[in-house]
């Protein structure tokens, strides 16, 4: 089981995983072109994936999903509450699921888990296969229970390292968006994210992929100093996902 990225960030995100010949991607926030080429980038034929698994509306997640869809025939999975937003529509063939639910996508077993994001029905993915499992885990403004349980056996981990809280609000972001990213339902700070791998079993982490990091509001040397506060965690284990790059392929 492997897993890449095509980037991470604000203006775009998609991650690749790929367990035998089965190939899903999770959301696609660039243009098809772009994406076709980020793809190309990490070896991999458009034509041989099997289901994009969208997240949420917004258009950083969402903004390719249909586009890329109709070209390559690709099966699109998304709840019911984003299908209702109109945000993703036409695309190939569309599979409806709710949070909480469990399927199969060739060899690969997917959970939808339920998160706290200012969105209609925002879910985040857990994809499980016979060498381990990879957690995916970016766009919620809070930790919950069920987000701990979730995600805490996972054997690679991708976790949104999203703001600084100092630099959120010392920064040039209107009141309102500085309120809405720092709020429950917005995105995880710095310290939310360590809180998270401190309730987890982190010894077992395979890799730990710190992701959607904002370009105005975090930078490497302050998520870095908060990770340094994790017992446990073998930081030669951490991989920097890039908005221009994202990362190469991570093997379990």
């Amino acid at each position: 089981m492997r897993f890449a990225s095509l980037g991470s960030g604000s203006k775009g995100n998609a991650t690749l995983v790929a367990q035998g010949e089965t190939v899903v991607m999770i959301d696609c926030g660039f243009s098809a072109r772009e994406t076709t080429r980020r793809m190309q980038l990490l070896e991999v034929d458009p034509h041989r994936l099997d289901a994009i698994l969208v997240t949420h509306e917004h258009s950083d997640h969402s903004a390719g999903v249909a586009a890329f869809s109709r070209k390559y025939q690709t099966p699109v999975y998304m709840t019911h509450g984003t299908a209702s937003t109109g945000r993703v529509e036409n695309c190939f063939e569309f599979r409806c699921i709710a949070p909480g639910d469990s399927f199969a996508v060739g060899t690969l077993q997917v959970e939808a888990i339920a998160v706290p994001h200012d969105a209609r029905e925002p879910c985040q993915y857990r994809l499980s296969g016979p060498r381990g499992s990879v957690g995916v885990l970016t766009d919620l403004g809070s930790i919950t229970p069920h987000i701990v349980e979730s995600y805490s056996d996972c054997d690679a981990l991708l976790l949104e390292f999203n703001h600084d809280v100092d630099m959120l609000f010392g920064g040039d972001y209107p009141a309102s968006l500085k309120h809405r990213v720092s709020g429950d339902w917005g995105h995880l700070n710095n310290e939310q994210a360590v809180d998270l791998l401190k309730q987890l079993d982190v010894s077992r982490l395979q890799h730990l992929v710190v992701a959607h990091i904002s370009q105005n509001n975090n930078c490497v040397e302050k998520a870095a100093a908060a990770l340094a506060e994790v017992d446990g965690l073998d930081q030669n284990k951490v991989v920097w996902a890039g908005q221009g790059e994202g990362f190469g392929w991570l093997s379990l």
